[in-house]
C-alpha cells in the first residue's frame, strides 16, 4: 500500500515562498515519475510540475515556470515544489501524485487519471 504524506501547506502574502514536501512510502518512488497537481475551488484539478523517476528531467505548467521547482530525494523517498513570488491564483489544495506505471521512464503526463497514488492534499493560500 503506497502512503503520499504532503506537507509545508499555508497562508502566505503575495509574492512570499513556500515549499511543500511528500513523503512516500513504498519501494516504487525511486523508480516513478512524481507530480503535483492542485486544484481550487469550483476548478478541476491541473498539473503543475512532474519529475522522472531520476530527478534528470523536470516539467512545468506555463503558469509556474519560473516561480515553481520541483524536486526529490530518492533517499528519502521525498518529492518537493518550491514555490517563489507566489500569486492569488496559486491558492489551491496542492496534492504530490504518482504514476507507478511510468517506472523508469522519462515521459510524464498531465492527466490526473494517469497517476496511480495520491496523497490527501495541503493547503496553499495567497492572499493579496
Amino acid at each position: 500500500q503506497v502512503q503520499l504524506v504532503e506537507s509545508g501547506g499555508g497562508l502566505v502574502q503575495a509574492g512570499g515562498s513556500l515549499t511543500l514536501s511528500c513523503a512516500a512510502s513504498g519501494r516504487a518512488f525511486s523508480i516513478s515519475t512524481m507530480g503535483w497537481f492542485r486544484q481550487a475551488p469550483g476548478k478541476e484539478r491541473e498539473f503543475v510540475a512532474a519529475t522522472i523517476y531520476s530527478g534528470g528531467t523536470t516539467y512545468y505548467t506555463e503558469s509556474v515556470k519560473g516561480r515553481f521547482t520541483i524536486s526529490r530525494d530518492n533517499a528519502k523517498n521525498t518529492v518537493y515544489l518550491q514555490m517563489n513570488s507566489l500569486k492569488p491564483e496559486d491558492t489551491a489544495v496542492y496534492y504530490c501524485a504518482q504514476d507507478r506505471r511510468r517506472y523508469y521512464n522519462n515521459d510524464y503526463s498531465v492527466r490526473p487519471s494517469d497517476y496511480t497514488d495520491w496523497g490527501q492534499g495541503t493547503q496553499v493560500t495567497v492572499s493579496s
